[in-house]
C-alpha cells in the first residue's frame, strides 16, 4: 500500500471537540507535509474519554473512505504514558492511533491486518509534547504514510493489539450482558451488542420474545425501523452500523432513561 500519493485522503476522529485549537492544529500539521491533501473529520465529538465510542465510530466510518485513506484516531487518555502509538494497515485502509483498543472494531472487522509500534524518532523531527501527541506524534506519522512510508518503516511489528474487553458483549445461554458505548446526537443509545452474536444466540425465536433491560426499564421485542412504534415511545432495533440500540421515536433515548455510556444493556428470553 506503499508509494507517495498526489492527493491523500485524511479521515480524522478525535475527542477533542471543536472549540479548541485542538483538531486545527492536527489539520494544520497534515497539510503542511501534504498541501494537497483532502481531510475528512469522522468525528471530533466523541465523548471524552470513551475509547469504545470512539472505535464503534471509527469502525462505522472507514470502510467507507477510499482506498489508501490514511485514519488518524485520537482518543487518548494515556497520553504520554507507556501506551504504544501504533500504525496498522488494515484491509484497504492505514491507521495511527494509540494502543489503548480504539482500533478494535477495525480490526475485528478486517482479518488481515499488521501493526507497528511508531518510534517517535522516525517521525518526529522537533520536541513532543507528552500531553498532544495527536498534533506532534500521529499527525506526523499519518504524513509519512501518505508520503510514501510503509507502516513498518516506522517501527517493529506488534503481535498483541489492546483488545478491551468490553469492546463486545458476553454472550451466555441464558442472555447477553453488554452495555452503552455510545449516544448519538439523536439520544440512540448504541451498545456493544452486535446483529451477529445476537442471531447466532436468538436461533429460531421470534423477535417478540426478546426482552430487553436497560436502565431499571424492560423492553419487550427487536422493531425494525424507528417509526414502528409510536412518536415518544421507546424501542429496541439494530442500526445502520450492526448494533443494537435502544432509542425513541422521535425523541431521545438518553433522557428518557437517564442513563450514558457505561449502563449495563440485558438482552433475554421473555419467561
Amino acid at each position: 500500500m506503499g508509494g507517495a500519493k498526489h492527493h491523500p485522503i485524511f479521515a480524522i476522529l478525535t475527542d477533542f471537540g471543536t472549540r479548541d485549537h485542538y483538531a486545527a492544529a492536527v489539520k494544520g500539521v497534515l497539510l503542511s507535509a501534504c498541501p494537497n491533501a483532502q481531510i475528512v473529520d469522522i468525528s471530533h465529538d466523541v465523548s471524552p474519554q470513551n475509547i469504545i465510542g470512539g472505535a464503534y465510530i471509527l469502525g462505522s466510518a472507514y470502510a467507507y473512505m477510499p482506498e489508501g485513506t490514511v485514519h488518524i484516531a485520537v482518543v487518548d487518555p494515556g497520553v504520554g504514558s507507556s501506551r504504544r502509538p501504533l500504525a496498522a494497515c488494515a484491509g484497504k485502509w492505514l491507521f495511527v492511533a494509540p494502543d489503548n483498543g480504539i482500533l478494535g472494531y477495525v480490526l475485528s472487522k478486517e482479518r488481515n491486518w499488521r501493526a507497528y509500534a511508531i518510534e517517535p524518532e522516525s517521525v518526529a523531527a522537533g520536541q513532543i509534547s507528552r500531553t498532544f501527541h495527536g498534533r506532534d506524534l500521529f499527525a506526523p506519522a499519518a504524513a509519512k504514510l501518505a508520503l510514501g512510508a510503509e507502516p513498518s518503516d516506522l517501527g517493529p511489528q506488534v503481535e498483541d493489539p489492546v483488545f478491551p474487553e468490553n469492546l463486545f458483549a458476553r454472550v451466555r445461554e441464558g442472555g447477553i450482558s453488554g452495555e452503552v458505548i455510545h449516544t448519538d446526537r439523536f439520544g440512540n443509545l448504541i451498545t456493544n451488542i452486535t446483529e451477529s452474536a445476537f442471531e447466532s444466540w436468538r436461533g429460531a425465536k421470534p423477535l417478540q420474545d426478546i426482552v430487553v433491560s436497560i436502565g431499571g426499564v424492560l423492553l419487550r421485542g427487536i422493531s425494525g425501523y424507528y417509526a414502528e412504534v409510536p412518536r415518544g415511545k421507546p424501542l429496541v432495533l439494530f442500526g445502520s452500523s450492526g448494533h443494537l440500540e435502544v432509542a425513541v421515536n422521535q425523541g431521545s433515548a438518553a433522557d428518557f432513561f437517564g442513563v450514558r455510556e457505561g449502563t449495563p444493556v440485558l438482552v433475554e428470553f421473555a419467561g
